[in-house]
């Protein structure tokens, strides 16, 4: 699908990755719906760089594991820029919810976003998009997906339900909506990272060096325009996956 002209619905797509999304589609031509939580200074912010680019423009603020403010914020971009073409699942809560735990909140908030607000966003945009009998869907996981971190229950059983909706929308939404996945490896390193311990992660890929969030973008990108991969998910992680073999040769 040419992404020129296009409406966009970004979840999360204020900051980190989720604006180098932004802006990557904003780039190639598509009119961007930047939806965020609490960052609104750094949303307005997204919004007046994509519009530098010649494109339409609107933040729009809604927490997605509400689905009423699901419904108010389609609602906006419906009367702003219109029916949703292409839609990004990229919004995340990264929080330790370890087991057994005394209390379900981390619990709650990580898979309302990942599991609930993925599935709600979805619902919406698949109405605009089977009007139309086109568009595209692309589901941010990652490498958790397919193993299990200690301590990040919510989060690793929130990136698999993803990598499941992906395969269910492909099915459910087929021929007109192609829905695929990508899974970054190490892109933006926390805060409280060492500068020891973001070597240490590097030197586990097989480039040696962590991504850029423009390398997800690009992904995202090819994607909408590839009209024949469906139901797939691309790993952007510099062979991580693979890195540990460094070591037996």
């Amino acid at each position: 699908m040419e992404i020129k002209g296009k409406t966009v619905l970004v979840t999360g797509g204020a900051i980190r990755v989720g604006r180098a999304i932004t802006l990557g589609l904003a780039q190639a031509g598509a009119h961007v719906a930047v939806n965020y939580h609490h960052d609104a200074g750094q949303a307005a912010q997204t919004v007046q760089e994509a519009e530098a680019l010649g494109v339409s423009a609107l933040a729009v603020q809604a927490d997605i594991a509400e689905w009423e403010q699901v419904k108010a914020m389609f609602a906006e971009i419906h009367g702003k820029l219109g029916p949703v073409d292409i839609l990004v699942n990229n919004s995340s809560v990264f929080r330790q919810t370890p087991i057994p735990t005394a209390s379900v909140e981390a619990w709650r908030e990580v898979t309302g976003v990942l599991v609930n607000g993925a599935f709600y966003v979805s619902n919406l945009a698949a109405v605009d998009m089977l009007e139309k009998k086109q568009g595209a869907i692309i589901n941010i996981v990652d490498l958790t997906a397919w193993e299990a971190w200690p301590g990040f229950a919510a989060h690793v059983i929130g990136k698999s339900a993803l990598l499941a909706l992906t395969r269910q929308l492909a099915i459910d939404l087929a021929p007109y909506v192609h829905v695929n996945a990508i899974a970054p490896g190490p892109i933006l390193a926390p805060a409280d990272y060492s500068p020891e311990k973001i070597q240490k992660i590097a030197a586990k890929t097989l480039l040696d060096r962590w991504g850029t969030p423009e390398d997800i973008a690009r992904t995202v990108n090819f994607l909408v325009e590839s009209d024949y991969i469906n139901a797939d998910v691309i790993t952007v992680d510099g062979g991580q996956r693979y890195g540990h073999r460094k070591s037996d040769t």
